[in-house]
């Protein structure tokens, strides 16, 4: 004699149509895998191990002035000045020669300060030196290519000036503030978001001519921008999961009872419409 013992089974099955596998089941369980990025702010230096220094990466096009002319200058309230700065920069010709690419990698104190494209440095001045040009690059510390974090990492990127006076100096006033971004397995990496705002001028030298120039005037902000990324936490996940299973069951069975009673309620009208 044989016995099924799948008919002494005291537990009760779970309903097919709550195993089966759907697309709302399998979003809501990206949504708890996917990472969330969080930020806040705070007051603190959070590149301590920099030196008090921030590296710098610019990139500008000055199509109406020689390269020979070209040159960077550098300058802090530390006493920093530096006429001419070449280290980790490139001169590229442009406009068969009578224009200038010209891109650096360079570092600044953390201090108040300013640095500057001129023809300062030049052995001899152009009478009419053209200042027009094009910022296709400015951006300090760590490049942060992070998909939800959305800053101004690179606010004067495509700032173009081509229509301005040739002779007009240019100032770019920027408020530097530090950004971290820390991943998931802690490791942070530290950038810099900036805003800015700019005006134009003619200025005289003190002999009477115009030297102009673009300046880069730059001051750092206290506060502190931080993007965490992390995962919600597995017990939400279960939470939710028990909650949903748990109000399924709860409708299904009022569902169910209702039914119930609405199927005796008409036999009984059944049997006393017989009798």
């Amino acid at each position: 004699m044989t016995f099924d013992v799948r008919r002494f089974d005291i537990y009760r099955k779970v309903p097919k149509d709550l195993t089966q596998p759907t697309y709302t089941g399998a979003f809501k369980l990206t949504g708890f895998i996917a990472t969330e990025i969080v930020n806040e702010l705070y007051v603190d230096d959070p590149d301590k191990d920099s030196g008090g220094k921030i590296d710098v990466s610019l990139n500008i096009s000055l199509p109406n002035l020689h390269c020979d002319l070209v040159g960077l200058d550098i300058q802090d309230e530390m006493g920093r000045h530096e006429v001419g700065h070449i280290d980790n920069s490139m001169k590229v010709p442009l406009n068969n020669g009578h224009g200038c690419r010209f891109e650096a990698e360079f570092s600044i104190n953390k201090v108040p300060g300013n640095f500057h494209v001129s023809t300062h440095s030049a052995t001899a001045q152009p009478q009419s030196p053209d200042m027009t040009h094009i910022i296709h690059k400015l951006a300090f510390g760590e490049k942060l290519q992070v998909q939800h974090v959305q800053g101004a990492f690179n606010a004067l990127g495509g700032a173009n000036r081509l229509q301005s006076n040739a002779l007009a100096s240019h100032d770019y006033i920027l408020k530097i503030v530090p950004t971290v971004y820390e991943d998931l397995g802690g490791k942070q990496r530290f950038s810099y978001q900036y805003t800015v705002a700019n005006k134009e001028y003619v200025a005289y030298s003190h002999t009477g001519r115009i030297i102009p120039a673009i300046w880069f005037r730059y001051d750092l902000s206290p506060i502190t921008v931080k993007y965490t990324e992390r995962r919600q936490p597995f017990y939400r996940f279960i939470t939710t999961i028990c909650a949903i299973i748990g109000g399924t069951f709860t409708v299904a069975g009022i569902i169910d009872s209702c039914i119930f009673t609405a199927s005796e309620a008409w036999k009984k009208i059944q049997i006393g419409k017989m009798s």
